[in-house]
């Protein structure tokens, strides 16, 4: 059954920062690219978590905003062209819910060191430059879907 939450509507210099920060790039470059100070583009980011349901991390933001239509959806590709072994899959949305290390080792009932070994494999074989950057990659391979997400927003 698909579930669905309302449709998040952010100011432009919010979605700008959401989708810089979606590829990968850090907080400074995408300043740097809308020609604002880092500390503006911050202020931006943290009304935007705000909107988006008050998560704390960039992660969980990109996740609510692909989910609830607050950013454009990257586009699909072919999720048979990625092969990620159960221990990196699990972790996916725990990313993409803005945990730690710690906080998914908890949830998985796994030592800490194999969980950030799992996550820097994880990382590696999306081709993403950090967390965010994943939450896109595992959208794009279709790994993270806005019903999985829209489950624990509820």
């Amino acid at each position: 059954m698909t579930t669905t939450v309302a449709r998040i509507t952010l100011a432009p210099r919010e979605r700008q920062i959401l989708e810089g920060l979606a590829d990968g790039s850090t907080l400074a470059t995408v300043a740097l690219d809308l020609k604002i100070r880092e500390n503006t583009a911050l202020g931006y980011l943290k009304l935007a978590k705000r909107k988006l349901h008050g998560v704390r991390e960039t992660a969980a933001a990109l996740a609510v905003a692909y989910a609830t239509d607050a950013i454009d959806r990257p586009n699909p590709l072919d999720p048979e062209a990625l092969f990620l072994p159960r221990e990196q899959r699990d972790i996916v949305p725990l990313i993409a819910q803005g945990m730690a290390s710690a906080q998914m080792a908890t949830e998985l009932n796994r030592p800490v060191t194999i969980v950030r070994r799992d996550g820097r494999d994880l990382l590696k074989n999306l081709r993403a430059q950090n967390r965010a950057h994943a939450v896109t990659r595992a959208w794009q391979f279709q790994i993270l879907t806005a019903d999985e997400v829209n489950v624990w927003l509820r």
